[in-house]
């Protein structure tokens, strides 16, 4: 290991300016608070050639509240692949590019992850900066187990929706998904019946000015967003088989 890389405890420091050499640069953002943007993310959101943007009308609050004048550049699902050959030769021809998601981490149920295997697949350099993440946030927040969970992302709108839900009924880890205000409640409601009521959390608008974290069975959910109309994006996470013997297992609460 070249030891003049490292720093003591392992931690390696910011490159300087000069040293800027071509990469894709994967970069978290952040999930609603804007405060959440990480130092280092800053630093190199400002030294990029190009911002790769989900959306740029999206990430421009963002990087105007950051102070980052790089040009922009979308990569949505409607123009990815077409456009992937294109960032492709950027990066042969030494520029270094930020890639950045209206929320949370690139590549996490996020068409970016297209773009990192076929720079991968090209051996061009990929390197990522941590950020905010809402499925891990939501996980922390729920009180379920955390040692060993499955991210599922969005379940399939129609095909193949039925077989999901058949397997995450047997599913030993805590589950978490992803899902949008208008197809909650179908979701929590097939999940009822699917897995039964399990002890479950619904996370919405997290680190949000109207964050809201809602504990409880399936059925209380379900009811819930019966009587509630449900607003912003939405973490799901619901107990897995294992729940009961992890729960048994907990060290009694000190009086």
């Amino acid at each position: 290991m070249d030891s003049s890389k490292q720093t003591s405890g392992g931690l390696r420091p910011s490159e300087s300016v000069d040293e800027k050499h071509a990469a894709l640069v994967v970069i978290g953002t952040p999930i609603g608070n804007l405060a959440d943007a990480s130092e280092r993310a800053v630093q190199e959101l400002a030294r990029a050639d190009v911002i790769l943007c989900e959306d740029t009308r999206h990430s421009a609050t963002l990087l105007q509240h950051c102070g980052i004048h790089a040009p922009t550049t979308s990569y949505g699902s409607h123009n990815l692949r077409a456009k992937i050959p294109w960032i492709l030769e950027q990066l042969r021809a030494g520029k270094r590019l930020a890639l950045i998601c209206d929320a949370g981490m690139p590549g996490i149920s996020d068409p970016g992850a297209l773009l990192i295997r076929a720079a991968l697949d090209e051996q061009l350099p990929v390197e990522a900066i941590p950020g905010p993440n809402a499925l891990l946030l939501a996980l922390v927040l729920s009180g379920l187990p955390t040692d060993r969970f499955v991210f599922d992302g969005f379940l399939p709108h129609k095909k193949g929706r039925q077989t999901r839900l058949r397997q995450l009924a047997e599913e030993p880890r805590t589950i978490v998904l992803y899902e949008s205000p208008h197809r909650l409640l179908k979701t929590l409601a097939e999940l009822h019946e699917h897995l039964g009521d399990r002890q479950s959390s619904v996370a919405r608008e997290l680190t949000k000015l109207y964050e809201e974290v809602r504990r409880g069975k399936l059925s209380e959910h379900v009811e819930h967003f019966s009587k509630t109309a449900p607003r912003g994006e939405f973490v799901l996470v619901v107990a897995g088989t294992d729940y009961r013997e992890w729960k048994s297992n907990t060290p009694e609460r000190v009086a």
